[in-house]
């Protein structure tokens, strides 16, 4: 049901289930067609980047699983989001025209049914998610232990990537990966940068994060979904992290590039897989800049549990500094995570009263 009174919009549908590959070769005033449950804060961020008109989503916003705070930022940014069901997402085409009014979305000769996602929405959603978090937290734990037993001796093994021109022993390693704080993170360590001169591993979009900086990624490894063409062919070592069964979908991206890239099949994480090869590689310290270490993250992620991640971080744990959250120790801007925890401090206090 449409609840909420606006002009009408009209614009370039957007299209791709994906958020991450979408935001690639996203331009202003589009409307961005979605499947995404649980926007979270870099997704929201990249789309106000972009400066979208508005976001259809095929996806739940807020399942009510996960305290996401995404589509609190694209609202409050003025941003609308409209629900529609999934079955509704074929009939949007890439680059189309559309228009989004009271009665529904136009769509060709179709009018699709929506419904707008409100701060009311995200405030009940919100609140669910905090009141199940701890069976949330035993699901999840029951997972991570449950692949953990079953990854132990892939992670006992040593990572090695025949024929990598990059060396990494006896080397700072710095691994960024292009998540939450990650900006103000990068900035506080600008003097560890220099003064150390680490091997700069981006993690698929780390890599675009470490350009944004200033700093020309010596290697980039993950599966190539999120890092930009620019980043691409900065001129780093690519390195494609493939399926266990050496399935690679991200090395056919590579060759119509026309680039070159190694291919490593690994369990677990393209951060895990960077954390491991430098370890492996014997480096001296690895430090990494906003990698995903908690349970929210993961979720967000789509991932219902972690276990690689604590496998790789109990065998690396004497070589690392994990620098996420360094940057809210000191006076800097900008401290967006900080900005945002302010903001729904202040629409729960706003919104108190609707909900009971």
């Amino acid at each position: 049901m449409v609840t909420t009174r606006f002009p009408v919009i009209h614009g370039i549908a957007r299209v791709n289930r994906n958020t991450k590959l979408l935001l690639r070769d996203l331009q202003p005033n589009a409307i961005a067609v979605i499947e995404h449950d649980d926007l979270d804060d870099l997704a929201a961020e990249g789309l106000l980047a972009a400066e979208v008109q508005a976001v259809v989503n095929a996806g739940q916003t807020m399942t009510g699983k996960i305290p996401a705070t995404g589509a609190l930022r694209l609202l409050e940014k003025g941003i609308p989001i409209f629900e529609i069901e999934p079955a509704w997402l074929p009939v949007f085409d890439d680059h189309e025209d559309i228009r989004i009014s009271m009665e529904g979305i136009v769509v060709k000769q179709s009018i699709v049914p929506y419904s707008a996602f409100a701060k009311e929405n995200w405030l009940r959603q919100y609140r669910q998610a905090l009141h199940v978090q701890h069976d949330t937290l035993r699901e999840f734990i029951d997972n991570t232990l449950h692949y953990a037993d079953m990854e132990k001796n892939l992670v006992l093994e040593p990572l090695q990537c025949p024929g990598m021109r990059t060396e990494l022993a006896r080397r700072h390693v710095l691994i960024v990966t292009r998540g939450k704080e990650y900006r103000q993170d990068l900035a506080a360590l600008s003097g560890y940068i220099a003064k150390h001169r680490p091997v700069l591993v981006g993690v698929d979009g780390g890599a675009d994060a470490l350009l944004e900086y200033g700093h020309v990624p010596d290697l980039i490894i993950g599966d190539m979904d999120s890092a930009t063409d620019h980043a691409l062919r900065c001129g780093a070592e690519l390195i494609v992290h493939a399926y266990p069964d050496g399935r690679a979908p991200g090395l056919l991206r590579i060759e119509r590039l026309g680039l070159q890239a190694l291919k490593l099949a690994a369990c677990g994480t393209s951060e895990d897989i960077a954390l491991l090869l430098a370890y492996d590689q014997h480096c001296e310290r690895i430090v990494t800049v906003g990698t995903h270490s908690h349970m929210f993250d993961f979720l967000e992620k789509g991932r219902k549990g972690m276990g690689s991640t604590v496998l790789v971080r109990m065998k690396v744990g004497s070589k690392l500094t994990d620098a996420r959250g360094i940057g809210m120790l000191y006076d800097q801007e900008p401290m967006r995570e900080s900005a945002v925890s302010k903001r729904i401090q202040a629409v729960l206090q706003k919104l108190a009263g609707i909900l009971i």
